[in-house]
């Protein structure tokens, strides 16, 4: 998006940028799970330090004693035990100082609707931010209809985003459950900014959100599209279920004319005649399936590979190694991925015609 990295951290980057850019951030972010502004960054020993320093913010500037505030923490630090009471302490110096200047103080809870501070205490290093998403950007607000264990929306971009799929070569995607990588492949391809989907933002409820703003980067943003012919993408699945949902959520999302789903066997899947990429997101043994199974599941998906996917590059997401191994295929690379708190692989496989072996 053309802004310059100023740090790297484990789960993020810091750009310097204003509001503006936060609105635009998170506008057209296809991967980022939130969009934080930095308020301040301290050396914390103790909880009464943390009230202090939050206290000492000039929130009356920043949120109105009638909107509604959730604090959400990050804590590891030898002097708390409990997030909860991190939050808490955050909670109280923010509404403390906001009813010290207005008199009232605003309405707190759980709901990450509205004004969202973050924070994230780390041993005697804490840092305080207002999430300017609210609540996470994987919420595309398109998932009317979830099927069993579906992918987020963010790490569905993620992983279209590493294959390189841009809407130039055919996507096939076989066991596309609730349609999500297909639809964010779809948004892809079009060019379409995924916040548009949204119609709330955590900055909206912070003092001074410019609204006219806003709707002119909306307009703007409406009118990039994606003037080139875009490539056909597949999507099946058995479930007949599935595929009803996957449509669904593709109508809502604005892209179900340029998805063609099907009901079918993964191995019947239809293939186009210009070859492309196909994606596959099998179930891996955490939430749900028998290992036993799944093992000649895999098996089918190298079959599939080699017997109708020659020419094609092949990909397969799975958080089960072990299971991969069954698809008795050489990947071509592996690229590291974490389903919440499951590690995953999205494997790439080379699906050449014929033999690679050279006489000689």
């Amino acid at each position: 998006m053309g802004y310059t990295i100023d740090a790297f951290r484990p789960t993020g980057v810091e750009i310097t940028a204003n509001i503006d850019d936060a609105m635009r951030l998170n506008l057209f972010l296809r991967t980022a799970f939130n969009v934080l502004v930095l308020i301040d960054a301290f050396q914390c020993a103790d909880p009464d330090e943390l009230y202090r320093r939050v206290n000492a913010q000039p929130w009356e500037e920043m949120i109105s004693p009638d909107e509604y505030l959730s604090v959400v923490s990050s804590v590891n630090t030898p002097t708390i035990n409990d997030r909860r009471f991190a939050s808490l302490k955050v909670k109280d110096a923010i509404v403390d100082r906001v009813a010290s200047v207005h008199g009232t103080r605003p309405d707190s809870g759980p709901l990450r609707e509205n004004f969202v501070v973050q924070l994230y205490w780390n041993g005697t290093d804490a840092l305080i931010f207002i999430n300017t998403s609210g609540r996470k950007l994987a919420d595309r607000n398109y998932r009317k209809m979830p099927h069993k264990a579906p992918m987020q929306e963010t790490l569905a971009a993620g992983v279209m985003t590493a294959t390189g799929y841009d809407g130039t070569v055919p996507l096939i995607n076989p066991m596309c459950g609730s349609g999500t990588l297909a639809i964010e492949a779809a948004l892809i391809a079009s060019g379409r900014a995924p916040g548009l989907l949204r119609d709330n933002f955590g900055f909206m409820h912070r003092k001074g959100f410019d609204s006219d703003a806003w709707q002119s980067m909306r307009r703007d943003a409406r009118k990039i599209r994606n003037r080139g012919i875009i490539a056909p993408i597949i999507a099946s699945d058995i479930d007949a279920n599935a595929v009803h949902a996957a449509r669904k959520n593709a109508e809502t999302a604005g892209v179900h004319h340029m998805i063609r789903f099907e009901v079918c066997d993964f191995a019947e899947t239809p293939m186009t005649p210009e070859r492309g990429i196909v994606v596959i997101n099998p179930e891996y043994g955490e939430r749900m399936g028998v290992i036993a199974e799944l093992e000649e599941t895999y098996g089918r998906m190298g079959d599939f590979f080699k017997q109708r996917c020659a020419g094609w590059t092949g990909y397969i997401f799975t958080g089960n190694l072990e299971l991969s191994k069954r698809v008795g295929l050489r990947t071509s690379r592996r690229i590291e991925f974490f389903n919440a708190k499951i590690d995953c692989r999205l494997l790439k496989y080379e699906l050449y015609e014929g033999t690679r072996r050279k006489d000689g």
